[in-house]
């Protein structure tokens, strides 16, 4: 056995193995220790190998799903050891002594699971591949539990920000490719070529030629060889369901960056998890599948307005009937997940549940189309929809007949056709339930010529059927005459078989048999037929999750009054009573009000310098704004009394920041990191929110920074954007950049209190109420007014020398700085430099700190 075990090991490469032996999948040595640790399960020992104990674990088969879906969690991979024979068979061919054949019959992964216990309902799971051709990423996704299957293609350098959008369970790669991603899992290069791909689609699909299905780029064709090559490995050259694959533009979809999606917070917060994020906020989707879309809508928002309006009326329709939702909504609900359903059937992992899912889905959603239809005013979305929801009549009707109203999950028991659609079915059945009246008549019949009245005759899957009788009454069956024969002494109890007994039991296996082998071929002619028409299923499920999608989008509107928002082709931002989706939620949570605020962006004033203390709003204030253009372009409401949003190419947010220690980066690197992609990227249509630039560094470096990034925003790239800063000094540009205009968020003290009033003002901020925030954070009395004492003598030596940027109006734009201040700094610099901090008593620091003052200030 265990040269067996080693061999399948081997095969299993990298993945833990299950190992089948009877009941239980066992796992042996590391795999053991591993397992055993992440489950929280007993690691025993199994004999011996080159003389030390092996270690072993095990799970039973029955609950194994639980198992894997804590592995998978947990980032292992698992390859399934099946028994390929039975013990019958193994005995017939090598004798009794002869082990049974094993082999892997699946490797079970994130991107590649199907089954309803392994998933999300709510959160699609992603399978990517992508590999480089000639300088340009090639990128094949797909969701093997609806069969969704995406191409696209992308600059070497977006790779990132197209993986982030994806969000991919598993990305497989060609091994070799340096610049891939290190979790990704490396496959053979020559997988990945693109008459390999295109080969590989055709045979899937069954086509001569992909030009039905769109034009593939070389890079496209060479990922998606990559993905179906990996599927096909992983279930051991037995593929899920796969629909035709569909190209996706590279401009189809507003652009944004993963640290744009991080600081969002689209779909998970920045504590990770669903909780807090944007789609947790508006997400009122009745189906897993609607919210799925819906993830995927917020993922990628789109960049047609002929496109966003058709979803926007769509949603306006819905939302404008609230009868007409309530009860779409409702029919909705009841519906199960139709195209999970249907790619565990493809994949040969459906049960009879499986099946009557889909009767009953498409059944459903033949209901909701003809109500549907009834209306005269159907949008042009809807009206494109609705044939998608019928269609299916004659395999609904099929169906219904063969099977039972609740079908079982499991199909190795039975009972899952209906009577009456197979005579020769429900005839086997009848001989199986006479049989067993039969084996209840035998029971009473053995009591009453023994005179045991405790005898019963029971059933195992070892010994069949049996008479059992406690060990007192054993002697009387034992009696050569009684006509029963001894089977097994237990303790306490003897069991007998008897002729009459065998003869009843043979026919009740013979029937019960044949009635299940009667009941598994009708099973494979109802999957057959499914997955004949697994395209058209597949385009019904699609249909009811984009009407989810705008029901839900239409409720969560009228239930925040929100605005439908009007897209165009202009450049101008124009946000009334604008409000940021998840903070309102969670203020009217805690009965408290969110104070909504104004966004007017146009070619004139295009950057907004928005100062203002901490705490006061202004990163929320960003935030919204660019939520609000992400919503609409995505095709719903939006938080707001009214919106009117020239179309956006590309968004960036460039808010809050922390250390990638894994990939040695500071938090002012990775601020910085930010900053240079947007200011590379963004052009005159896109959308910027920047939050304190510069702020990670020097005073003079970081506000030297903030200027020039400020200037190459508004000179170089021209986009909109929203600029938050406590640099003051930065009020200066005003000056000499046109299209720039100042903003703070208000703030008042009141009797030694901070009061943050939350709403946007125009002009600069008088000042930043640093010392306040302070004492609102609990910083120390004594600490606070040491502060104030200091603030007080630097603002003096500010008013006495012009401030920071006295002489910054006077340079040209990206200009460098002058020679005396850069002596100046260096002089400071050796200065600090040389002096021991911890030998200064606080008045000796005090006194050089007036002195370095002066210093700098000779410079100006």
């Amino acid at each position: 056995m265990m040269a067996q075990y080693l061999a399948l090991r081997e095969e299993a490469g990298d993945c833990l193995l299950f190992y089948r032996m009877g009941d239980f999948f066992e796992l042996f040595f590391e795999d053991a220790k591993t397992a055993s640790q992440v489950l929280d399960i007993a690691l025993t020992t199994r004999g011996e190998h080159l003389g030390q104990p092996i270690p072993m674990c095990g799970v039973p088969v029955h609950a194994a799903e639980g198992y894997l879906a804590r592995l998978i969690k947990a980032g292992c991979r698992v390859a399934i050891a099946e028994q390929t024979e039975t013990p019958a068979e193994a005995k017939k061919r090598g004798g009794s002594k002869a082990l049974v054949a094993r082999g892997i019959v699946r490797f079970v992964t994130a991107g590649t699971l199907t089954e309803e216990a392994l998933l999300e309902p709510r959160r699609a799971n992603v399978l990517a591949a992508a590999c480089e051709v000639r300088g340009t990423v090639g990128i094949a996704a797909c969701d093997i539990s609806t069969g969704r299957m995406e191409l696209e293609e992308c600059p070497a350098d977006r790779l990132a920000a197209a993986l982030a959008r994806l969000g991919a369970s598993e990305l497989v790669v060609p091994d070799g490719w340096d610049e891939a991603p290190e979790a990704a899992i490396r496959r053979s290069a020559h997988e990945f070529s693109s008459d390999g791909g295109e080969g590989r689609l055709k045979l899937v699909h069954g086509v001569a030629t992909l030009d039905g299905f769109g034009a593939f780029t070389r890079p496209m064709l060479a990922a998606a060889g990559g993905l179906i090559a990996y599927l096909d490995h992983v279930g051991r050259g037995s593929l899920p369901l796969l629909l035709p694959p569909e190209a996706r533009a590279a401009d189809a979809a507003l652009a944004m960056d993963e640290a744009t999606r991080a600081s969002l917070e689209i779909l998970e917060s920045s504590q990770g998890g669903r909780k807090g994020s944007l789609i947790d906020a508006i997400d009122r989707c009745v189906t897993g599948a609607g919210s799925r879309q819906l993830a995927d809508d917020l993922s990628a928002p789109l960049t047609s307005r002929l496109a966003i309006a058709e979803r926007l009326e769509l949603v306006e329709w819905l939302h404008d009937d609230a009868l007409l939702r309530e009860d779409l909504r409702a029919a909705l609900r009841a519906l199960p997940d139709v195209g999970r359903a249907l790619g565990r059937v493809v994949a040969g992992r459906g049960s009879p549940r499986d099946l009557g899912q889909l009767r009953d889905g498409l059944s459903g959603a033949h209901r909701i189309g003809e109500r549907l239809a009834q209306r005269n005013d159907v949008p042009v979305l809807l009206e494109r929809l609705l044939p998608e929801l019928g269609g299916h009549g004659a395999l609904v009707d099929h169906f219904a007949r063969a099977l039972v109203e609740t079908p079982p999950t499991e199909r190795g028991q039975g009972g899952y056709i209906a009577s009456g659609y197979d005579a020769s079915l429900d005839e086997l059945r009848v001989m199986s339930g006479n049989a067993r009246r039969a084996i209840a008549a035998l029971e009473a019949k053995y009591r009453e010529d023994t005179g045991v009245a405790s005898l019963k005759i029971k059933h195992n899957n070892v010994l069949g059927y049996f008479i059992e009788v406690p060990q007192r009454h054993a002697d009387r069956l034992m009696e050569p005459e009684s006509g029963f024969s001894h089977r097994q002494t237990m303790a306490g109890a003897m069991r007998f078989n008897a002729l009459a007994l065998h003869e009843e039991a043979a026919r009740i296996t013979e029937a019960g048999g044949r009635a299940l082998a009667a009941e598994d071929a009708h099973f494979e002619a109802l999957v057959g037929e499914a997955v004949a028409a697994r395209c058209g299923i597949a385009r019904t499920a699609a249909a009811l999750a984009r009407i989810d999608v705008a029901a839900g989008q239409a409720e969560r509107a009228a239930e925040g009054n929100w605005a439908r928002p009007q897209v165009t082709e202009g450049l101008a931002l124009e946000i009334e009573g604008g409000r940021h989706p998840v903070v309102e939620a969670a203020l009217k949570a805690q009965g408290e009000r969110f104070v909504a605020n104004d966004c007017r962006l146009a070619s004139h004033d295009r950057l907004w310098l928005i100062g203002g203390p901490n705490m006061g709003g202004k990163s929320t204030f960003l935030r919204q704004n660019a939520l609000i253009v992400l919503l609409a372009q995505a095709g719903g409401f939006v938080p707001a009394k009214s919106a009117r949003i020239g179309m956006v190419d590309r968004l960036f947010s460039r808010v809050g920041a922390s250390d990638n220690l894994a990939r040695g980066r500071s938090t002012f690197m990775v601020e910085m990191v930010e900053t240079a992609a947007i200011l590379a990227q963004a052009t005159e249509r896109s959308f910027v929110i920047l939050d304190e630039v510069g702020r990670g560094t020097s005073t003079y470096d970081g506000l030297a920074l903030a200027w020039a990034v400020a200037e190459a925003v508004h000179e170089t790239n021209r986009c909109r954007c929203l600029f938050a800063t406590h640099y003051h000094e930065l009020a200066r540009l005003a000056e000499s950049c046109e299209a720039l205009s100042l903003h703070h968020v208000r703030a008042r003290e009141w009797k030694g209190d901070l009061v943050l009033l939350h709403e946007l003002a125009d002009g600069p901020a008088d000042r930043s109420y640093g010392l306040a925030v302070a004492r609102l954070a609990g910083v120390p009395p004594k600490v606070i007014s040491r502060a104030k004492s200091v603030l007080e003598k630097l603002e003096k030596g500010r008013a006495e020398t012009g401030g920071l940027a006295a002489g910054l109006g006077d340079l040209p734009l990206f200009a460098a700085a002058l020679d005396a201040r850069e002596e100046v700094c260096d002089t400071v610099r050796d200065k600090l430099r040389n002096m021991d901090v911890d030998a200064l008593s606080p008045r000796d620091a005090l006194e050089i700190l007036y002195d370095l003052k002066r210093e700098a200030g000779s410079g100006d």
